[in-house]
């Protein structure tokens, strides 16, 4: 006799279920492919950059200098550095990972 509209609209509800998901497993699937991807390849290339760097390569820090790698430094357990001339006789520590471009790179000695 008191029976809500909602219990009434409740009673077969299994496909309207899924149909009320699916949006957001497209929306996911959108964010996916527009977002997370391209970001995971872009990060993975400038990782192989940065892998790549050796002596004698001019580079662009993220701060901005421009100077020519005169020493790559890896020791284990610390944070791997570059030893970069921005000019005559001048020299700057910088840590590898913040290197954002290199403009001339060398080729491999023979």
């Amino acid at each position: 006799m008191f029976v809500t509209p909602a219990y009434a609209q409740a009673a077969g509800g299994g496909a309207a279920a899924i149909t009320s998901i699916v949006p957001f497993i497209l929306i996911f699937a959108i964010m996916y492919f527009l977002i997370f991807r391209p970001q995971q390849k872009k990060v993975k290339e400038h990782q192989n950059m940065v892998e790549a760097l050796r002596r004698g390569d001019q580079i662009v820090t993220q701060g901005g200098l421009i100077g020519k790698v005169v020493k790559v430094k890896e020791a284990e357990g610390q944070v791997p550095e570059l030893e970069v001339e921005v000019a005559d006789g001048v020299k700057v520590r910088v840590v590898r990972s913040t290197v954002a471009q290199v403009l001339n790179k060398t080729e491999p000695a023979s």
